[in-house]
């Protein structure tokens, strides 16, 4: 139980990989920033629709994401012991789960418009939200296959491909939507099924280059062999998958909940909570990459057995998550007014969002907290953990909490967003506990071979 410091080497570790895995998970942020910049100067009803597509599709994107996120701690300790048959592995079963995981997310496109219907939400809401997220089905194996290439081209340090890939799409994103949005070159202004149209095609291209610009690391790893296709690993992987898949469903479907009860409040409040979650999850790609690096890290250092430099990338990555996530929320609350512009010219939402921007920055320290714990108990196989904190949290606390705050209490969307601290708060005080207990214990390598190890 003795402490491990961090040495100047952990934070020059965690920073040379953090650095550009950050980079590159704002730029695929990005992406999702310029869709609703751009549809917000179309109209409210417009930025609601895609703020309701946007938490639909990305409730599909992230069940296949959790489950492909098992590649993280099963490659990443396989390059820290030197195991590159086991990289190669790794790499051909997540190219099969991304086939299989595109074509279920495909099909759970088509149910959309009766979903919202049923929800309540207002009809021309529905509209955008449908064109935006069937225009997209078609394309979310490319979504996950870069997923899977994306987790191992970091685990063996290789981020520079991942960086250009996402700076290029970005490019290509914020191009052809702002044509196809407003109707430039002789198009037709499409509104949100024009976003939709510009995503979709984004996702290909950004796999395109991210596997024309790393085939000199990706070509060894399709020397595929018979064992990639055996079903017992696979359903090991799937083992430790399933539990990241519910636990992201559950933060963000609480997320998606919250955006339904405030598009039923009306177009100006699912615009203004759509401004205000959006600039919180574009600073919350910090952390979330210093999360990714530090389970990576954790995870060679598991498969080189050295468990002491597990300890201090865990707490190096802690610092400098929470760390920046603080003076972010000072951010967040100095300039609220600032921001909301940026995003809608509508008086009304710009009022109501530089209420929502200041809440946001309060349940930003504690959102920091708990996703790089998550990387972090990851780094070491644990994933149970996470998946109950986040049902406990979010759905037995944060949710109901919410509800009496926003609904009868009378604080409205305000209400709303209050809920949503407490039960981070509560998930961000859990983890960073299991944290410090999980990794004080023995640590071993997984074994998803079935060899005993």
């Amino acid at each position: 139980m003795s402490f491990h410091p961090p040495e100047a080497a952990d934070y020059r570790r965690l920073l040379a990989l953090a650095v550009p895995v950050v980079f590159a998970q704002l730029g695929l942020m990005g992406m999702n920033v310029a869709d609703t910049i751009i549809i917000g100067h179309v109209s409210a009803a417009a930025q609601a629709g895609v703020a309701i597509g946007n938490v639909y599709g990305f409730c599909l994107g992230a069940f296949g994401m959790g489950l492909l996120n098992a590649l993280d701690p099963v490659i990443s300790q396989a390059v820290g012991a030197g195991d590159t048959p086991a990289v190669a592995r790794g790499v051909q079963r997540g190219i099969v789960l991304s086939g299989v995981l595109g074509v279920c997310a495909a099909l759970a496109c088509l149910p959309v418009r009766a979903l919202l219907t049923l929800a309540g939400q207002p009809p021309e809401v529905v509209d955008g939200a449908v064109a935006y997220v069937v225009a997209q089905a078609p394309t979310y194996w490319a979504f996950f296959l870069f997923i899977a290439l994306r987790t191992t081209l970091q685990a063996n340090h290789v981020t520079r491909p991942i960086v250009w890939s996402i700076v290029l799409s970005n490019v290509f994103n914020g191009a052809v939507c702002w044509t196809l949005v407003y109707g430039k070159f002789g198009f037709p202004a499409l509104g949100p099924l024009g976003a939709g149209i510009a995503t979709a095609l984004a996702r290909v291209f950004m796999l395109g280059m991210l596997v024309a610009f790393a085939w000199p690391h990706v070509r060894p790893w399709l020397a595929w062999s018979r064992e990639s296709l055996q079903m017992g690993p696979i359903g090991r992987i799937l083992r430790i998958g399933l539990p990241i898949a519910a636990q992201y469903e559950f933060e963000f479907a609480i997320f998606a909940a919250i955006a339904l009860i405030m598009g039923r409040m009306g177009p100006v409040a699912g615009a203004a909570h759509q401004v205000a979650l959006n600039i919180a999850s574009f600073t919350f790609m910090v952390p979330l990459g210093v999360s990714i690096a530090g389970s990576v890290l954790v995870g060679q250092a598991v498969g080189a057995g050295d468990v002491p430099r597990a300890r201090r990338s865990a707490l190096a990555a802690l610092v400098a998550g929470v760390g920046f996530m603080g003076v972010s929320a000072l951010v967040l609350r100095a300039v609220p007014g600032v921001l909301a512009r940026i995003y809608s010219s509508d008086a009304e939402v710009i009022a109501l969002a530089s209420t929502l921007i200041p809440i946001a920055g309060v349940f930003q320290v504690f959102d920091g907290t708990q996703v790089v714990s998550i990387g972090l108990l990851r780094g070491v196989g644990d994933t149970r953990w996470p998946m109950i904190a986040s049902l406990v949290g979010y759905w037995v606390v944060g949710l109901p909490v919410s509800l009496w705050f926003g609904m009868r209490l009378g604080l409205g969307p305000v209400g709303l967003w209050w809920g949503l601290v407490v039960g981070l708060a509560l998930v961000g005080v859990v983890l960073v506990t299991r944290v410090r207990i999980r990794l004080w214990q023995d640590v071993r390598r997984l074994d998803v071979e079935g060899a005993g190890r």
